[in-house]
């Protein structure tokens, strides 16, 4: 399981101004903001960018300035395979260190939509047994018992981070994790595939 909310893309604009530093071509721009605040290239704009795109990484350094803030939800184990990707990248997240005894454990708080009728019944005993745990922690603040929750939750369990990356960070991300076994990053490849002008610049230009 994986969610993606409160996305928001920014700094095109100054993105494909820097762009057209290096030749002086500032008199060809002719992007726009629409009546809605949305950013749209235009014609000349969209063409110098899907140029420099196809020529790689050293020529499309504009898109390293075009900057997306996203939160997600996701399970520890999907979380231990982003982390690959820190560089050029910050995230803060829900704290497990602080928060793991804040609320009574739930199914909802684990992602399990692969799990067998078998493998969700054990889950459930698991579940029940932190609820356990968490209970005893709260009366007696034993440290001991914090330290068996943080070491018996399972991978699964969800954490939601705000995450803000750039273009060059989701290309290479796409690339590398559209063919992954996990589910949760198909869903994550499909999404970065929706953001503005992503499939236009990247995509459709290979």
């Amino acid at each position: 399981m994986i969610k993606l909310e409160r996305f928001e893309v920014m700094n095109m604009n100054n993105a494909i101004r820097g762009a057209r530093n290096p030749l002086n071509s500032w008199a060809r721009m002719d992007s726009y903001f629409d009546e809605e605040g949305k950013f749209v290239f235009g014609p000349n704009d969209l063409d110098l960018a899907k140029r420099l795109c196809k020529a790689g990484s050293d020529h499309r350094k504009f898109i390293r300035q075009i900057f997306v803030t996203v939160d997600i939800t996701a399970p520890l184990y999907w979380w231990k395979e982003y982390d690959t990707y820190k560089v050029g990248t910050v995230a803060n997240s829900t704290s497990t260190m602080h928060k793991i005894h804040s609320k009574p454990f739930e199914m909802s708080d684990f992602s399990t939509d692969h799990m067998t009728d078998a493998t969700l019944e054990m889950m459930q005993k698991n579940i029940d047994f932190l609820e356990e745990i968490r209970t005893q922690f709260i009366e007696t603040k034993d440290k001991v018992l914090w330290y068996s929750m943080i070491q018996l939750l399972p991978e699964s369990y969800n954490q939601m981070r705000t995450c803000t990356l750039n273009y060059e960070n989701l290309v290479g991300i796409y690339y590398s994790r559209k063919g992954h076994k996990l589910a949760e990053w198909h869903t994550f490849c499909d999404w970065v595939k929706e953001l503005p002008y992503f499939e236009e610049l990247f995509i459709d230009n290979e």
